[in-house]
């Protein structure tokens, strides 16, 4: 037999036992997954800033006489929503939380001493305004020039109902998005076709609670009444993060 053709028997043997030997050492392919049934959790978030604004003023007076400290509060709080009105009449106002109560005097506790009935020294009379509005610009004048007969009790910034219903249409697709970016993951890591993912459920209440939220951070404040004017206080309305959490279930064909 030739050289030539003992050199080619070689080369082709030695060239069929390096594929086998190949071949034996791959791990071995897991099996196709059919019907697999796939539980995929999605998240979506979006943020807007905060286009309204929630203040709570309050008005206090202490007296001996309760008709008087009453009449005080009742004049300073139809004042005070006057002004309040001028300076923003697109507002909406609620008072709620009239309060009497009495004052007793400071006295040492006296051993054996017999039960009384203790006598007021005085009375002490309050209500709260609530106030609504979405003229943010506006709102350091506002608060200012209500200082002047009321105390600002607190201050919360949120979203309005429209903004709130806008938000709530883009978290659910931006979730959605999610969830359909997540399935193509899962089909890719799984060698499939994400064209053979059926998607057969999608739980939304699988989301659970949110805070218009977390919902807007309270900022509070304490101011006396004054006749003298007031500087006005500086507010950053901030902006409002919302989410969506949703679980989708999809079964490959």
């Amino acid at each position: 037999m030739p050289r030539s053709t003992v050199a080619s028997l070689i080369l082709a043997l030695a060239a069929s036992l390096g594929s086998a030997h190949a071949q034996s050492t791959q791990a071995p392919q897991p099996p196709q997954p059919a019907g697999t049934l796939v539980i995929v959790p999605a998240y979506g978030e979006v943020r807007q800033p905060n286009d309204e604004a929630r203040a709570v003023f309050m008005v206090e007076e202490q007296d001996k006489d309760r008709a008087a400290a009453a009449s005080r509060v009742n004049l300073r709080m139809k004042q005070g929503t006057e002004l309040l009105r001028r300076a923003d009449p697109a507002a909406v106002f609620q008072t709620r939380g009239y309060y009497t109560y009495p004052v007793y005097a400071d006295e040492p506790v006296q051993p054996r001493q017999a039960a009384r009935i203790r006598q007021p020294t005085g009375w002490r009379v309050g209500q709260y305004l609530d106030m609504k509005t979405g003229s943010l610009d506006k709102l350091p004048a506002t608060v200012a020039a209500a200082q002047k007969l009321l105390a600002l009790n607190g201050l919360q910034f949120g979203l309005t109902e429209a903004s709130a219903r806008k938000l709530e249409e883009q978290r659910i697709a931006a979730a959605y998005q999610n969830l359909q970016e997540k399935i193509a993951a899962i089909a890719k890591a799984m060698g499939r076709n994400p064209g053979e993912a059926v998607l057969d459920t999608i739980d939304f209440e699988a989301s659970g609670s949110y805070a218009p939220q977390p919902e807007a951070a309270m900022k509070t404040m304490r101011a006396s009444a004054m006749d003298a004017p007031v500087e006005e206080p500086s507010f950053e309305p901030g902006e409002t993060t919302l989410g969506t959490r949703l679980v989708g279930r999809i079964r490959f064909r």
